[in-house]
């Protein structure tokens, strides 16, 4: 087991991390009182599996304590033999630094948690906008977390078109439950999602049709030869990156928009294909129902959040999340 070190620039709560996971259907997370998130994944090297137990350090001065994660690399094979699947056991496997240097498990954590960027500058865009301040008031510390990568969010994309989210969470639950690694994390059994090599094997799986299942094979080679590779996507201009991800099968522009700002953790993108996000702008700035549709004056509403934008329009849709809640 390896231990790195986080250091949050501006303000983060782990703790506001684990409970919007709770709520985040996607990630079927149940989270413990003991504020430890733990998660289980496929490596961004497309063939191992990391366990993870995440941990933030409490402050008295009312700053972002540091984050702290222990993890255990397990080895797959790349042609997805049983060195990879659940069926090799859950026992860790000796990894050597060159196999996968624990930096690059570092930098995945870091992305998944945004805490890859720097939010010093964050909490200044509440002075210019009571919307924002409002916003930051009601989730404190609260950034993206993001799929465990570009692959995992385009797999969902997939899964989820035309179906319930619930019923989307249940199939990708099954996929960890019957192909995924099986591992312990901090005293609980988790399955990670199958890795690319794995999920390329697969062919059938309740719940979804034939086009389905030759999409995410399509996925799955796609992550293998880096069209989802989370760095090479935020280094492309936006609409060239988003371009680059609607060629990929079942991939439109709502999900292309999914995978670029929650898989590949791109913090400063305003979706422009999420209704539900802009019925939240439209609301939370007191527009009328129109402009919900008027996607060009939403967009210059949020050309006031740079170069945060992934992270507003978070909370704006945490926000339309509680009251739908409350409401149901």
């Amino acid at each position: 087991m390896t231990a790195v070190s986080l250091t949050p620039a501006g303000p983060f709560s782990l703790a506001a991390s684990v409970r919007f996971l709770e709520d985040f259907t996607p990630a079927s997370y149940s989270g413990t009182a003991d504020e430890v998130l733990r998660l289980a994944f496929p490596a961004d090297d497309g063939h191992s599996t990391v366990a993870a137990a995440v941990r933030q350090e409490e402050t008295a001065d009312g700053e972002a304590g540091t984050v702290r994660a222990e993890f255990t690399v397990y080895p797959g094979a790349p042609d997805g033999s049983p060195a990879d699947p659940a069926s090799a056991g859950p026992g860790p496997v000796s990894v050597e630094s060159e196999y996968w240097p624990d930096e690059a498990v570092r930098a995945q954590l870091a992305r998944i948690l945004s805490l890859d960027v720097d939010g010093s500058g964050f909490p200044g865009l509440a002075a210019a906008d009571p919307v924002v301040a409002g916003l930051m008031a009601e989730f404190p510390g609260l950034r993206p977390v993001c799929f465990h990568s570009p692959y995992e969010a385009a797999v969902w994309a997939v899964i989820g078109h035309r179906i319930r989210r619930t019923q989307a969470a249940a199939i990708k639950a099954r996929l960890a439950e019957r192909h995924g690694r099986r591992v312990q994390v901090a005293g609980r059994t988790l399955h990670a999602f199958p890795t690319p090599p794995v999920l390329r094997a697969i062919t059938r799986v309740p719940g979804l049709t034939e086009v389905k299942i030759e999409r995410l094979h399509a996925l799955a080679e796609a992550a293998d030869a880096g069209a989802l590779d989370a760095a090479r996507l935020r280094a492309m201009p936006v609409d060239d990156a988003l371009a680059a991800l609607r060629t990929l099968p079942g991939i439109g522009p709502f999900s292309a928009e999914l995978i670029l700002i929650r898989g590949a953790g791109h913090p400063d993108v305003f979706p422009r294909h999420e209704r539900r996000l802009h019925a939240a702008t439209a609301t939370a700035y007191g527009l009328d129902e129109a402009a919900s549709g008027d996607i060009g004056r939403l967009a210059g509403i949020a050309d006031g959040w740079r170069p945060y934008r992934s992270w507003i329009a978070l909370l704006l849709r945490a926000r339309a999340e509680r009251i739908g809640r409350h409401a149901s």
